[in-house]
């Protein structure tokens, strides 16, 4: 059976196994990477599609601005399992993000991608003619989607991270710890 769900912590190995399988080590280089890099996704909207107990496709939006305090989703990335691609997964993951992401109050979506496919669900480069990122992209893949009509006029600037940043163990913290041997498994260099 195959459902869509949100992303739980026992995803992540098998979510970041399709992402290489997709895109390879490259899509670290990425400049919407950077948008991402250190920040939690926005809540309630990182999805995979689950196969009786398997990751096959996945995508994950994050809180951007648009220009100075204009709020903004940014997809990605997207990625179908390259052996179910052409079976309308994608659409299906696009549609039900696009859902979850209108029923939550967004009103604007930003992406970097093919603006053939991304058409489809309304994305267009209307909108990002005055919007820059933070790094090297073509312009005509800079896509946006208004989920509310007019959430973009006159949005202009750079496109900057606004997400919450993930939460990191404190180092410091875990190696005293550790000397003091209050870690399981961990034992001081004595």
């Amino acid at each position: 059976m195959i459902t869509v769900r949100e992303e739980t912590f026992r995803d992540v190995d098998a979510r970041e196994t399709l992402l290489d399988a997709c895109f390879g080590p490259a899509r670290f280089q990425k400049t919407c990477e950077r948008l991402r890099e250190g920040r939690m996704p926005a809540d309630g909207l990182s999805l995979v599609i689950d196969r009786d107990g398997e990751v096959i496709g996945t995508v994950r939006l994050w809180h951007v601005s648009a220009g100075p305090n204009r709020s903004a989703l940014m997809l990605g990335p997207i990625a179908i399992d390259p052996s179910v691609q052409s079976l309308g997964l994608g659409g299906k993951l696009m549609r039900e993000a696009l859902k979850r992401a209108g029923d939550r109050g967004h009103k604007a979506m930003l992406l970097v991608g093919d603006a053939p496919y991304y058409e489809r669900f309304g994305f267009s480069t209307d909108k990002t003619g005055s919007l820059w990122l933070p790094g090297p992209y073509e312009r005509s893949r800079f896509l946006a989607l208004e989920l509310e009509e007019g959430a973009l006029d006159g949005a202009r600037g750079l496109v900057s991270a606004t997400g919450a940043f993930e939460q990191k163990p404190d180092l410091g913290a875990l190696v005293a710890a550790a000397a003091q041997g209050a870690l399981a498994g961990l034992r001081s260099a004595r």
